[in-house]
């Protein structure tokens, strides 16, 4: 996929939202809510106007955001060497915009919507499509796991990604319990990611040093 295409396929998906969104807006609240606690129960209100219109706003700015990393990074000759996995990333974080704005607007326009269960496939996609992204990534200041020790060797790096793919795919599988089990999402969907992301940092850090020792 050319970042042409890519771009165009990302405001395919910005484009669909919008106009989803616009054909239900009659029907919504006054006040909708856009943010919901562990439980599943909704705790941040905001206007209908902003709140039909800033999940969209937010796809198209990462669309446009996407758009530009590859230039703006001090590395973005690396870029053509993972392209496609770049172009996963990009499409997927536009999807998945879309996806939790057709559960935000459901919920508020008086559907049955278990907003864990619907939410853990969502991290179910994260994590695996990450774990592609990250253990394919050449060195670059954007994607991937970027710390000191990882920017600053390119084997720290290859090393790294490489291993935090597998745990982020791990904790992406891990996730799709929060569908039969919702009452354990923060365990199940939430914290394998959070830990598949702290992980490879340290990693990195003893990784570096024993190279430098060599």
């Amino acid at each position: 996929m050319s970042p042409k295409r890519r771009t165009l396929v990302s405001l395919g998906i910005v484009l669909l939202t919008a106009v989803g969104s616009l054909l239900v807006y009659q029907n919504l609240p006054q006040q909708i809510a856009i943010h919901f606690d562990s439980a599943g129960d909704p705790d941040n209100y905001v206007s209908k106007p902003l709140g039909t219109a800033l999940l969209p706003a937010l796809a198209l700015a990462v669309t446009g955001l996407f758009a530009v990393i590859p230039r703006l990074d001090p590395l973005g000759e690396n870029f053509a060497e993972f392209e496609r996995y770049y172009d996963l990333a990009a499409v997927v974080t536009v999807a998945i915009l879309g996806y939790v704005q057709a559960l935000v607007l459901g919920y508020n326009l008086g559907y049955e919507v278990g907003i864990q269960q619907a939410l853990a496939p969502v991290l179910a996609l994260v994590g695996i499509t990450f774990g592609y992204v990250v253990e394919n990534a050449k060195q670059n200041w954007f994607v991937g796991i970027r710390t000191p020790w990882t920017l600053s060797s390119e084997e720290v790096w290859e090393r790294t990604n490489e291993r935090s793919g597998v745990l982020f795919k791990i904790a992406g599988l891990v996730a799709l319990l929060g569908i039969p089990f919702p009452e354990y999402f923060a365990y199940v969907a939430i914290a394998p990611l959070a830990l598949a992301a702290l992980i490879p940092t340290v990693y990195s850090y003893v990784l570096y040093r024993r190279v430098e020792a060599a």
